[in-house]
C-alpha cells in the first residue's frame, strides 16, 4: 500500500513529487492513492492515504497542506502564525486558494489536479518554495506570474534564482477546447502559434502555456523540468477527470523543504 511518487530533483534539500494512483486504499475511480477530500472519496480512505503520504516523508500528517481550490489567482503564505492555528482555522485559511508559498521546513505544501497543471518553484537563494494549480482559468489568468509576484513580496525572490517543475497534466494532444477559450487566450495576449493548433477543433499546450510564463518572468529555462506525463493518455497511472469523471481522485503534487536534521 505505499504510495507510488514521480520525483523531480530540483535540488537538495527538496523533496518535490507528484503522485501516481497507486498504492493506497481507495477505491472505484478514486482507485488507490487519494487525498483529495473534497471530490467525493470517503474521509476514512482520505486520512489513511494521507497518513500513509506522511510515513513516507517522514513528517506528521498535519503537515501535508492541501488548498481547496476553486480555479483563481489566490495565493497562500503559510508560516509559523499560520501553522499555529487549530486544523480548522488552518482548513479556512487555505480555502479557495490555487497556489501555496511558504519557508517554514518540513511541511509539504502542494496541490490537487487531474488534467490541470501543477507547477512547484524552489528559490534556492532565500530558501522558499510554491506548490500552484493551474488549470485553463488560472493559466489564462497568470497564477504563475502571480505567485512568483508574491514570493517577491514575501522573499525577495529574484526569478534567475527560481527552479522548478512541471508536472502531470493534460497534454496539447488531449486537450481540445471550444472558440471562446481559444479567444480567452488570445485576449489575454499569449502567443497562440507556440501554445495552440487547430485540428477538428483548437487544442491548447497548457504545460507549454505555463512554461513560457515562467521563462517571461525570468526564470532560466534550463532551471525547468518538464515531466511531459499526460495525465488524459495515461489514466492508468494517473487521475483524469476528462477520461474518468470529476468524480474520481486527484493527483497530489508537493513540494517540502526538508528539515535541517535531514
Amino acid at each position: 500500500m505505499r504510495p507510488q511518487l514521480h520525483t523531480y530533483d530540483i535540488a537538495k534539500g527538496v523533496f518535490a513529487f507528484s503522485s501516481l494512483r497507486k498504492g493506497g486504499v481507495s477505491k472505484d475511480t478514486f482507485c488507490a492513492f487519494n487525498i483529495n477530500e473534497h471530490c467525493g472519496d470517503s474521509l476514512e480512505h482520505v486520512t489513511r492515504n494521507k497518513q500513509l503520504l506522511a510515513d513516507i516523508l517522514g513528517i506528521p500528517s498535519q503537515n501535508i497542506l492541501i488548498p481547496h481550490q476553486v480555479h483563481g489567482t489566490e495565493v497562500a503564505h503559510v508560516d509559523l502564525e499560520m501553522l499555529a492555528q487549530p486544523a480548522e482555522k488552518r482548513q479556512e485559511y487555505l480555502d479557495g486558494v490555487d497556489a501555496i508559498i511558504t519557508q517554514e521546513r518540513g511541511i509539504c505544501i502542494g496541490v490537487s489536479t487531474a488534467d490541470c497543471i501543477p507547477i512547484l518553484l524552489y528559490d534556492a537563494k532565500n530558501q522558499a518554495i510554491a506548490a500552484i494549480h493551474a488549470g485553463w482559468r488560472g493559466t489564462v489568468t497568470r497564477i504563475v506570474e502571480k505567485t512568483i509576484h508574491a514570493m517577491t513580496q514575501a522573499f525577495d525572490t529574484q526569478p534567475q534564482h527560481l527552479y522548478g517543475a512541471i508536472g502531470p497534466g493534460i497534454s496539447l494532444e488531449a486537450f481540445e477546447v471550444g472558440e471562446e477559450v481559444y479567444e480567452d487566450f488570445q485576449q489575454a495576449a499569449f502567443d497562440m502559434p507556440a501554445i495552440a493548433c487547430q485540428k477538428a477543433k483548437w487544442h491548447i499546450d497548457l504545460p507549454r502555456c505555463n512554461q513560457l510564463q515562467l521563462i517571461e518572468k525570468g526564470v532560466p529555462s534550463q532551471h525547468i523540468i518538464m515531466s511531459h506525463i499526460c495525465t488524459y493518455q495515461q489514466s492508468q497511472d494517473y487521475f483524469s477527470a476528462r477520461k474518468l469523471g470529476i468524480h474520481s481522485g486527484r493527483i497530489y503534487s508537493g513540494i517540502m523543504l526538508q528539515p535541517l536534521y535531514c
